[in-house]
């Protein structure tokens, strides 16, 4: 267990995988037990700031960039097998030194944390998925013309990739779903931690910024979603594991987290009434709740 005051603005640190993939660590800080915090595809680690603060008085609380998403590096080979996202995960958790954290994963987190747990059983001392994405694979034979041609995948690549400025781009969200959907300040920290100045050498000006997490990356990263294998392998982890959803969801709400939940050994569902999809983002402090009742603190007490 480790206590330091909650960040603001958190402190960063790197390591690098066995594949050699360069990951941008975060620490929240927060008094109490380690929470390793992992987000969903497209998105960073710094928009969990307001649930991390949220979160603080009971735990530690720590974050990381998948590769290819915000500051960490792009695979060198182009593979975004959600296998790499595991191995981001373990590798954080070894540099920084945490002795099984509590883990929280947000959609393409979620399904990271539950691949890391099955890669590596004991890495977690429990885990809280709100809407992971893990779904029985494919048959085999599926023509992967037509899992590349899922929704998501399609969507990704449509993405708007530059902006004028941050406030362009802020101001773009703030009108349209999901993005309008989200609490002001994750949406911030997602513009600030999401996008980079784009060079003079690629056309920037000094303000232009571009996505991180480039559109055919995102997509690529979607089309690894449907067959990473944590499905068949949920009977193998060991610790608890909260399935959380939203009410309002248009992605994976309880028919899909009751499937998991027959797998597991030690399951919970929770369905968290006025929010989608994209809950932690919505309502940092609702989720942030869910978790605290979910995983208790850590130290032996109970939840206040």
């Amino acid at each position: 267990m480790t206590t330091a005051p909650h960040r603001d603005h958190p402190g960063r640190d790197r390591c690098t995988t066995p594949d050699g993939v360069g990951v941008a660590l975060y620490d929240f800080g927060g008094g109490g037990a380690d929470l390793l915090l992992v987000h969903a595809t497209g998105f960073c680690a710094e928009v969990f700031v307001p649930m991390a603060r949220a979160l603080g008085d009971h735990y530690h609380c720590w974050g990381l960039d998948l590769r290819g998403h915000g500051r960490s590096d792009r695979p060198i080979d182009w593979d975004f097998a959600w296998s790499g996202f595991a191995t981001d995960v373990a590798t954080a958790i070894d540099h920084l030194d945490l002795d099984r954290p509590f883990g929280v994963g947000h959609s393409c987190g979620g399904a990271a944390v539950l691949l890391a747990e099955e890669a590596r059983p004991g890495t977690f001392r429990g885990l809280y998925c709100f809407e992971p994405v893990v779904l029985p694979d494919p048959p085999d034979g599926t023509p992967r013309a037509l899992v590349e041609g899922n929704p998501l995948s399609a969507g990704a690549r449509r993405r708007r990739e530059t902006f004028p400025s941050a406030e362009d781009a802020f101001l773009n969200f703030c009108s349209k779903p999901p993005f309008a959907e989200l609490d002001p300040e994750a949406l911030r920290w997602y513009v600030e931690s999401g996008f980079e100045v784009l060079p003079a050498d690629e056309g920037g000006d000094g303000t232009t910024i571009r996505l991180r997490c480039r559109r055919d990356d995102e997509a690529a990263v979607y089309v690894g979603g449907t067959s990473h294998g944590a499905f068949g392998r949920l009977p193998e982890i060991g610790c608890p594991v909260t399935l959380a959803c939203g009410a309002e969801t248009d992605g994976f709400g309880p028919s899909f987290l009751e499937a998991d939940a027959a797998r597991l050994r030690r399951p919970t569902v929770e369905v968290l009434e006025g929010i989608g999809h994209f809950g932690p983002l919505q309502r940092p402090d609702l989720v942030a709740d869910s978790v605290v009742r979910a995983l208790g603190t850590g130290n032996g007490a109970p939840p206040s």
